[in-house]
């Protein structure tokens, strides 16, 4: 049986990827990074470091900033010099494709120049960078993992309260905006992890995940609307006219402002083509619609 370290494991992600694993026959050595002598704890061998722990954004701009740059940042490179002087074969670092990009033009590649604008942004970017500047001995791999907006049963966030205002009848006011945008289920990132973890002839680099098809926020609505039992209620309000009384939103403090109008409706379109390539794969086995029934389906539980 094959061992594996994973960092972060109380999270959604690593919840769902230690359990998807084991039942593949890994081992999972759960590790702790609030213990100061985590690096006594590292079983010597194993075969991957899979370091998911770190400092997610916090939307309300609450968190003290250093916080950031200490946990995202100079604890991963403590984690990584381990990896390099260890007998590990693979560290797989869980980044974000907001490292490098807020906002979206078209679709985002792996080879973009980063610009990051928010501080857990900007943390995650030096811990790729202080990771690809290293010399890597022979032997090693290294992954960086970009995903996009991760979801499945049991994450409930944003998708979580468009799930509610759906539910419970609510109109979507913003119809008239037609964005496109790329999401990740659970179910196809532990896919693409096991692949990477027992073919041994991806090489080093970037990886973005997404899923294979990109859906707009009118789609969103209505697959909830469905999933619900309800009839989706889109309502094509003249985009102006919103954009308009989001301006005034800015003046006024209203809940409605050009920064919020902007979230609901811009467009944020990430290509998998990469990993997919490397791995020899056409398509992954969950739809995009697929995945986010599955996760809206949880939400009714």
């Amino acid at each position: 049986m094959n061992k594996l370290i994973i960092t972060g494991a109380s999270g959604f992600v690593g919840r769902n990827l230690s359990q998807f694993l084991k039942t593949k026959n890994w081992e999972i050595n759960e590790l702790s990074l609030r213990n100061k002598d985590w690096s006594n704890a590292i079983p010597t061998e194993a075969k991957a470091i899979i370091h998911l722990a770190g400092k997610a954004h916090d939307t309300a701009n609450s968190s003290d900033a250093s916080s950031y740059f200490e946990i995202n940042t100079e604890l991963t490179k403590r984690i990584f010099e381990f990896f390099l002087e260890s007998k590990i074969h693979d560290f797989i670092y869980f980044s974000s494709v907001k490292a490098v990009a807020d906002t979206v033009e078209g679709t985002l590649l792996e080879n973009v120049i980063g610009n990051p604008k928010t501080l857990y942004g900007q943390s995650k970017l030096l811990a790729e960078e202080y990771i690809l500047e290293q010399k890597l001995p022979e032997g090693k791999r290294i992954f960086i993992i970009r995903p996009c907006m991760i979801h499945g049963p049991g994450n409930k966030g944003n998708l979580n309260l468009l799930y509610k205002v759906v539910e419970k009848g609510i109109p979507w006011p913003l119809a008239a905006f037609n964005n496109q945008r790329s999401f990740l289920s659970i179910d196809n990132l532990n896919f693409l992890i096991l692949k990477m973890l027992k073919n041994k002839d991806i090489p080093s680099g970037v990886y973005q995940f997404a899923d294979d098809h990109n859906l707009s926020t009118n789609d969103l609505v209505k697959i909830i609307a469905d999933v619900s039992g309800k009839k989706e209620k889109l309502w094509k309000i003249n985009a102006n006219l919103i954009s308009a009384c989001a301006k005034v939103g800015d003046v006024l403090k209203l809940p409605l402002n050009s920064e919020r109008l902007k979230k609901l409706t811009e467009s944020y379109v990430v290509s998998n083509t990469k990993i997919k390539a490397a791995l020899g794969i056409t398509q992954l086995p969950i739809s995009a619609k697929e995945g986010l029934e599955k996760t809206i389906k949880s939400f009714q539980k």
